[in-house]
């Protein structure tokens, strides 16, 4: 259990060994602002973690290390994508969600990951939120990212843009808003959650005349839930609602697909973004941004968001236990 003056315990995968995600875990766990509000375990490879401390002339922290599976230095290749690495990081995925789930940890962080790796390494999933969903048997998952000033969830996330219109319903819609809508009260401790939607073509849709998804779809499940007492509204052109937003008119926006969320969400972050998985039985999060093969291995990489990601995760999951305790 979490006691809101102790420090609780978060399990910080290694992310796939060739990309960024060993150094900007070692950066983080020696920042001093996350030494002192929580408790660190990494997860992954301890030759991985070794290799790099070398390599960038950085102190091998002293907290604990779960080894989740074996990679040998000589296997290890910066800015490389191998399947070899895509297994590792999955299997520190794994390790991590077992000790969540064991209450060993109070929430997990994972670093980033290569989609090509993973599938290389025989792990069809198109990203680490749709892993996390099928690890701990969630029905109901959404993707959150958030930054000091702005909070989305997506609808569909790692859906081809040509097949985002199919895949809108009515069902998913509504449930994906739910999600964020809970999340918001557990884990953000907002008791009335004031969200806007947006609509997926441009105008929404100009009464039908630019796509008819925003009238079937978009605005029934708006009327549906404002009618069971949610403070929604929408849906709004997303042009014109970012291009008029100020931080604190809403909790949470709803975007339709990926790029339409994230674009302005990553630039109001300015590289301090946050990766929430809503809908888990456990807290985790993830910084923004991906494997970064290019710069892998070469000291340069900013810890900045993943920094951001170990105190959000220790935030949410002490107003997680706090708002557990009250029902």
């Amino acid at each position: 259990m979490i006691r809101t003056n102790s420090k609780p315990s978060i399990a910080i995968t290694i992310g796939d060994c060739n990309g960024i995600g060993p150094e900007i875990v070692l950066k983080s766990v020696n920042h001093p602002s996350i030494k002192k509000m929580c408790s660190p375990v990494l997860v992954g490879p301890v030759d991985a973690f070794e290799f790099y401390a070398k390599r960038l002339k950085m102190p091998l922290p002293s907290c604990p290390i779960v080894e989740s599976s074996t990679l040998r230095q000589s296997q290890i290749r910066p800015g490389f994508v191998s399947a070899k690495a895509g297994r590792a990081a999955a299997r520190a995925i794994r390790a991590a969600v077992d000790l969540a789930e064991a209450g060993i940890v109070q929430a997990i962080v994972t670093a980033p990951v290569s989609k090509h790796a993973l599938y290389r390494g025989g792990l069809l999933f198109p990203g680490q939120t749709e892993m996390l969903q099928r690890l701990t048997g969630s029905k109901r998952v959404a993707m959150m990212l958030v930054s000091d000033r702005l909070r989305v969830g997506l609808v569909t996330i790692h859906v081809p843009l040509k097949r985002v219109s199919s895949t809108l319903t009515r069902k998913l819609l509504r449930q994906k808003t739910e999600v964020v809508h809970h999340t918001l009260m557990q884990d953000w401790r907002i008791s009335k959650p004031r969200i806007a939607v947006l609509s997926l073509n441009p105008h929404a849709g100009e009464a039908g005349n630019i796509g008819t998804e925003d009238r079937r779809i978009v605005t029934p499940v708006i009327k549906s839930l404002a009618s069971a007492r949610m403070n929604i509204k929408g849906p709004f052109p997303a042009d014109a609602f970012f291009a008029r937003y100020k931080p604190g008119d809403y909790d949470a926006v709803i975007a339709m697909y990926h790029d339409q969320g994230l674009i302005p969400l990553k630039m109001s972050g300015k590289g301090r973004a946050v990766n929430v998985s809503a809908g888990l039985p456990i807290v985790r999060t993830s910084p923004e941004h991906g494997t970064a093969f290019d710069i892998a291995g070469k000291g340069i990489a900013d810890p900045g968001s993943m920094i951001e990601a170990i105190k959000l995760a220790v935030i949410i999951a002490k107003n997680r236990q706090a708002f557990r305790a009250r029902r």
